[in-house]
């Protein structure tokens, strides 16, 4: 299996990159990867929700 290797940004780019957000570059850039990695819909969020009992 092929890796492929993400891209990252020197820390003096990120900081202009994400200039006038709330939070961090680190922060952002790891909810994004997260975002990408593990979609939830709402009816993935249901079944987990329902398979733990939660009504």
């Amino acid at each position: 299996m092929k890796k492929t290797s993400v891209s990252v940004l020197p820390p003096a780019e990120a900081r202009i990159l994400f200039k006038g957000y709330r939070f961090p570059p680190d922060v952002i850039t790891h909810a994004v990867w997260r975002y990408y990695r593990f979609p939830l819909i709402l009816s993935m969020v249901e079944e987990m929700q329902a398979t733990r009992g939660i009504d």
